[in-house]
């Protein structure tokens, strides 16, 4: 664990700060930090920054109520650049979208798709219910419909690895991990959740079960 003061910070006294959403793993924006700034955000667990335009000190989410909740601040092999992964209240850019990074430049973003941008999409769908969607469907019926599904997608799993069928097991166990993200939305759980019960076995005392 490094101090603020090892950090190195530029000729103006900031440092940039990447902010990564690490439910949906995508990059929100880009900010900059002085280090009372930086202190601030420690102390309160939400993003700080020093606006370079107004010259001022502002708490993300204090006019948008988009605050962003800080997990984890990590520095750079050279200390003059932090990443901050966050759990976020609302949309990160002034422009309504969910990251100020959208605009292409170059290259096929066909393969950004994750399981944090999934949970995102299934969660999204649990409050905009759009008709016609199978995903609103399973929040219509309830969380019985979607434990039976569940039950359903693990015995084809079982079926699928017996038979010794990799790309079947494949399809299965996609269908088992979607249905799987529904309930935890259903029931208020995040992947980040599910990760931190999983950090806390691996380092911990269950170490020997992974």
């Amino acid at each position: 664990m490094i101090n603020i003061d090892d950090l190195k910070f530029d000729k103006d006294g900031l440092i940039p700060a990447i902010i990564f959403d690490v439910v949906s793993e995508t990059v929100l924006m880009l900010g900059y930090m002085n280090k009372e700034s930086l202190q601030i955000s420690i102390d309160e667990r939400r993003t700080c920054f020093w606006s370079r335009s107004r010259s001022e000190l502002w708490r993300k989410g204090d006019t948008s109520g988009n605050v962003q909740h800080i997990v984890s601040i990590k520095a750079d092999c050279d200390r003059d650049a932090l990443i901050v992964n966050v759990t976020k209240d609302g949309p990160a850019c002034h422009t309504g979208s969910d990251s100020c990074f959208f605009e292409d430049v170059y290259g096929d973003d066909s393969d950004s798709f994750t399981l944090g941008t999934l949970y995102s999409t299934i969660s999204d769908r649990k409050i905009n219910r759009k008709p016609g969607s199978y995903t609103t469907y399973l929040f219509d019926k309830g969380v019985n419909k979607i434990l039976k599904k569940i039950g359903e997608e693990t015995t084809e799993v079982v079926i699928a690895a017996k038979d010794n069928d990799r790309g079947e097991t494949i399809y299965e166990l996609a269908d088992l991990v979607y249905h799987s993200m529904v309930l935890m939305s259903e029931m208020g759980i995040t992947p980040e959740d599910v990760r931190k019960e999983l950090a806390s076995r691996f380092g911990g005392k269950e170490e020997d079960k992974s």
